[in-house]
């Protein structure tokens, strides 16, 4: 039970969308159920509103959650990194330098065109 709460509090955002999108298509799915009992329009209405549109309100909200979990990761990422270049502009001048490259590790593979015609047609 600690794990779920620990993935909980640190996952929040994407939680709170899953469950979002979930109470969104029970909307939906009652919604519907209420519909599909009725021909009369004047009936139909009200679960029209309350189950169709805030069905898809809560699916949207959800979705634009889960998007903006996903975001702030790319930015943890990207921060994560800076973070990086920045230790490496930092090293003083004296510090040791990175091995050249081996003769293996320079070869460029030619995928222009002509390189590529013939290693189709073989």
């Amino acid at each position: 039970m600690k794990p779920l709460i620990t993935y909980v509090k640190a996952q929040w955002d994407r939680v709170g969308a899953w469950v979002l999108i979930a109470v969104g298509f029970v909307t939906l799915l009652v919604g519907w159920l209420g519909i599909s009992g009725t021909t009369i329009l004047a009936a139909q209405m009200p679960y029209i509103v309350s189950g169709g549109m805030l069905g898809l309100a809560l699916i949207g909200v959800g979705g634009m959650l889960w998007l903006s979990a996903d975001l702030k990761d790319e930015w943890r990422k990207l921060d994560a990194i800076h973070e990086e270049l920045n230790a490496v502009r930092a090293l003083p001048a004296d510090a040791p330098k990175t091995r050249p490259a081996s003769r293996a590790e320079t070869d460029v593979i030619d995928l222009s065109g002509q390189a590529v015609r013939q290693a189709v047609r073989q």
